[in-house]
């Protein structure tokens, strides 16, 4: 058997431009084109070709549509179809790329030409650069062909497949570079000692090639351009007006992306990935006068990433940003630009309300951070009087 799959694994490795043969189908996790071609319309065969469930370390957690387990299930029902039909054939509709695994030698020259995002299946990108922002905190880039865009929504992520001791592991990710950046996309990430991908995640470089698919979830956002001949206030309004609803200042339009007289941003340290490209897409759009007051909670000063985009973030008339730093115990030895805007300690309930009070429109607030962190902060809103339906949580 293996003779004669190696003769079909040399001719697809040879058309597909790969730079090594196949010299056996364990490398690859069985070749499609070649088991098509080779295998007998046996059970053993039908069963080699049954899609394997995913194992729980290949869920993000991160509540993609499509998650992991529902592409399983679409493609276990389109085996299932097939194999009822006796008719391999079936198994290859609308899906002619090979899985291969991101550690095989062939997966970067079959996945590189994919240049499009899809949440179906994975698609490599090359690592252009690597910044260290903190011990354990770095900026990656990644290379999109051409001047081509992923074309993200604001608050999209996408999912990383990384493989760790020949365990597939899946983490999401949400891109700090504007959704419509052209050539390149930017995601922040922090590494854990004791994490799966992060052991993964450190041993890129330049050059590598990682395998990315989404996007997925949004946060449902219309630049806000004002209504003349209406005062806004902090107080609850209801005005008809169309389709349209005027409520605690904000309008919307339901089930269809809503206007903010003002975003409340509360992000726990990388938790400030969201936020950069919807703040980004406030600044650049002249028209859009929704205010903006950002909280990032660090440990210390050092530790909070990205200072210069977020002081020239800060310049805009309508963007405010205070920092949090649970671990200082003085604002005496930060630069002066930064003391007036920064407190010690943690964001408790008391802070939230001086916050939410200093606030020019009534908020609708957003949050990222640890589980721990956006439940506390939804206690603490919700004592400030801000319920859950006026609040998002990535």
């Amino acid at each position: 058997m293996h003779n004669t799959q190696e003769g079909f694994c040399q001719s697809f490795s040879k058309n597909a431009g790969l730079v090594s043969t196949c010299r056996s189908l364990s490398c690859c996790f069985w070749c499609r084109t070649c088991v098509l071609q080779a295998m007998s319309g046996s059970e053993q065969d039908w069963l080699s070709l049954r899609p394997r469930e995913p194992s729980p370390s290949q869920c993000c957690g991160g509540g993609c549509k499509p998650c992991i387990y529902d592409v399983y299930e679409k493609e276990l029902a389109q085996w299932e179809r097939a194999k009822a039909k006796q008719d391999k054939s079936l198994l290859t509709e609308k899906r002619e790329q090979v899985d291969l695994p991101p550690s095989h030698p062939g997966a970067c020259a079959l996945m590189s030409s994919n240049s499009v995002l899809n949440p179906d299946t994975f698609t490599a990108f090359s690592v252009s650069s690597v910044e260290q922002l903190t011990e354990d905190t770095y900026q990656y880039k990644f290379e999109l062909p051409g001047n081509s865009s992923l074309q993200l929504s604001l608050g999209q992520h996408i999912v990383l497949r990384g493989v760790v001791n020949g365990l597939e592991v899946q983490r999401a990710y949400t891109p700090i570079s504007p959704g419509n950046a052209e050539g390149y996309f930017e995601v922040l990430i922090k590494c854990y000692e004791a994490g799966l991908m992060s052991q993964y995640i450190k041993t890129w470089k330049k050059g590598d090639m990682v395998f990315w698919r989404g996007p997925f979830g949004g946060f449902p956002y219309q630049p806000n351009k004002g209504l003349p001949g209406l005062l806004y206030s902090a107080t609850a309004l209801a005005v008809s007006w169309s389709t349209y609803t005027l409520l605690n200042c904000r309008i919307f339009k339901e089930e269809e992306e809503r206007e903010y007289g003002e975003l409340l941003m509360l992000a726990s340290g990388t938790g400030l990935a969201p936020m950069l490209p919807i703040l980004q897409s406030i600044t650049d759009n002249e028209e859009d006068e929704t205010f903006v007051t950002l909280v990032g909670c660090f440990p210390t000063f050092d530790k909070i990433y990205l200072k210069p985009l977020l002081q020239d973030l800060a310049r805009y008339w309508n963007i405010r940003i205070f920092y949090i730093l649970s671990q200082e115990t003085s604002l005496e030895k930060l630069p002066w630009s930064y003391q007036e805007n920064t407190y010690t300690g943690r964001l408790n309930e008391d802070l939230m309300k001086t916050i939410i009070n200093s606030c020019r429109r009534r908020p609708f607030v957003l949050i990222c951070g640890s589980s721990a962190f956006n439940e506390d902060m939804t206690r603490y809103l919700k004592a400030a009087g801000i319920e859950e339906n006026s609040c998002f949580v990535f």
